[in-house]
């Protein structure tokens, strides 16, 4: 029986493009999940949308003189096109910033209101003379006080990874007018974590499947005991508070934000004209995976998890794999510094497999990783262009210039051989797939790869079809079904040129209707002209 899998992604913030870093540390490896569970027949639903309300949208609309709208609708509709051009398949890439998800994350606030879990209390809160008005969290920068690292943001370090309230961090400075704001008193709404202390404590503990980052942050972050965290802000863009008295304030960010996964599935299933198809895939045996980077753990694996369980009709996370960071040349991304490679510049030079294959083959699963231009040049030189293309280019080049353009009739020698390798990757690529573990999956993928060079150079066709017509034949058999075999695997990590390959194999249906299975091609069936899958890179 299928299973149902729910994809739900990081959603970014509406305030610049997306750059590589964003692309291995979610992105990617939840597109590679969500193709190989289709492949192999799962139902899935991968959902996500821009994060229209994160004050990192208004802090550059202010800076560029635009309304926070026009600077998310700039972004959504970039973020759209990038993903087409990148083969990342949402069932629906949505945004925060429709009155679905303003509905739907009003309900969730009310409903965690009344149970007791949301409560109304006074904070302190940063204020600026100067500019006269509250300090949303990331206009504020300063000291983290837990590591000392100058330039944490009063909402996270990302130094450290903690989050913080502004009030944390030490000689805090507003990041307009560079002045030191001052603390007042203000009324706010502030979800009560400690309701959940034990349960999350209980839940956590059973996740022994979680990498093992995931699962020490998490646990380290629940030692210290959790506290009552404020939920709403001083703000004027983003879901407004629905009670009267608090019209100049507004749910914060991070509450809301996770309530998108819920919201855009439901906006999902009635724009496909069924209001309440998204029940099942918010209850069991749906299970929900979450896609983020590391500094987004604690609220995929704590706070949301405690909203879930004070709202008690929704299921928990399966798995939160959360990457590591991707840095640059040596250096941590830094998008203030523009120091990154931003995805549209980089589609307008290199095709998408290439920047596919190089994240994923390096893929931050365990710890950091490192992009450098000169091993992007290398892996899809050495390993793109000179061993799995060459592998697939070789074969239908002789087969279609020695066998009049057909798949062969021969023996099964050599075929027997490659099916039973090709049969043990399969399934072993399988298992780490479905694991969340990309890096080694390519990798088995990669070496079946080798081994068909090696079958190809071993039985020489070029010499056998002057030799043994017969034993030439069954070579090629064998290398076309090898070849068949690594195309569905490479389709989650490389879609565009595994459904060319599957054209050059002949086939004229969808690559996903084949399933993750081996199968031969029959003899006699045409094959067209061969084309070069990649490109060579220069130096």
């Amino acid at each position: 029986m299928a299973d149902r899998v729910l994809v739900c992604v990081a959603w970014p913030y509406a305030n610049g493009s997306l750059h590589v870093g964003q692309l291995a540390g979610a992105y990617l490896p939840a597109d590679i999940f969500a193709r190989f569970h289709r492949l192999v027949g799962n139902e899935v639903l991968m959902v996500s949308g821009s994060d229209d309300h994160g004050t990192p949208t208004t802090v550059r609309a202010e800076q560029e003189g635009r309304s926070p709208r026009e600077v998310t609708d700039q972004y959504n509709a970039e973020f759209k096109e990038t993903w087409k051009q990148l083969g990342i398949q949402f069932d629906i890439f949505t945004r925060t910033g429709t009155d679905n998800h303003r509905e739907v994350a009003q309900d969730f606030f009310l409903r965690l209101l009344d149970s007791g879990h949301i409560t109304k209390g006074t904070m302190q809160a940063l204020y600026c003379p100067k500019d006269n008005r509250f300090l949303p969290d990331r206009y504020v920068e300063g000291t983290c006080p837990r590591c000392g690292f100058d330039g944490a943001r009063g909402d996270q370090c990302d130094n450290c990874g903690h989050p913080l309230d502004a009030t944390d961090l030490i000689s805090p400075k507003c990041r307009f007018c560079g002045q030191q704001p001052v603390v007042r008193d203000t009324e706010h709404f502030f979800l009560q974590l400690g309701h959940f202390q034990q349960r999350l404590k209980d839940w956590v503990a059973r996740q022994t499947h979680w990498r093992p980052q995931v699962a020490s942050f998490t646990r380290g972050f629940l030692e210290q005991g959790l506290q009552a965290r404020a939920i709403t802000r001083d703000i004027e863009w983003g879901v407004p508070i629905p009670l009267s008295g608090f019209e100049t304030k507004r749910i914060y960010v991070w509450f809301e934000a996770c309530i998108g996964y819920l919201s855009s599935t439901i906006e999902w299933s009635a724009a496909h004209g069924d209001p309440e198809g998204w029940k099942p895939w918010w209850s069991q045996p749906t299970k929900s995976y979450y896609f983020i980077g590391k500094d987004n753990i604690v609220f995929h694996t704590i706070i949301w998890p405690a909203m879930l369980m004070g709202r008690g009709d929704l299921t928990l996370p399966t798995d939160v794999p959360a990457n590591e960071y991707l840095n640059l040349e040596g250096a941590k991304v830094s998008t203030s510094r523009n120091w990154a490679i931003w995805v549209p510049e980089f589609l307008q030079r290199y095709d998408p497999d290439p920047l596919r294959y190089m994240l994923a083959a390096n893929m931050p699963e365990t710890r950091d990783a490192d992009f450098t231009w000169e091993e992007f040049r290398r892996r899809n030189n050495d390993e793109l262009v000179a061993s799995w293309g060459n592998l697939v280019h070789r074969t239908l080049t002789f087969t279609v210039r020695n066998f009049g353009g057909k798949v062969p009739d021969g023996g099964n020698e050599v075929t027997e051989i490659v099916e039973a390798r090709a049969v043990e990757t399969l399934a072993t690529v399988r298992e780490m797939l479905e694991g969340c573990h990309f890096k080694n999956a390519l990798r088995e993928i990669m070496a079946l790869s080798q081994f068909g060079n090696k079958v190809l150079d071993d039985r020489a066709p070029w010499r056998q079809i002057h030799e043994d017509r017969a034993a030439c034949a069954d070579t090629v058999r064998g290398l076309l079904t090898l070849i068949n075999a690594l195309k569905v695997m490479t389709y989650p990590f490389l879609p565009f040129s595994a459904d060319a390959l599957h054209g050059l194999l002949g086939y004229s249906d969808d690559l996903l209707a084949r399933g993750w299975t081996l199968q031969r091609l029959e003899s006699g069936t045409p094959l067209p002209t061969p084309q070069p899958l990649f490109k060579k890179i220069e130096e």
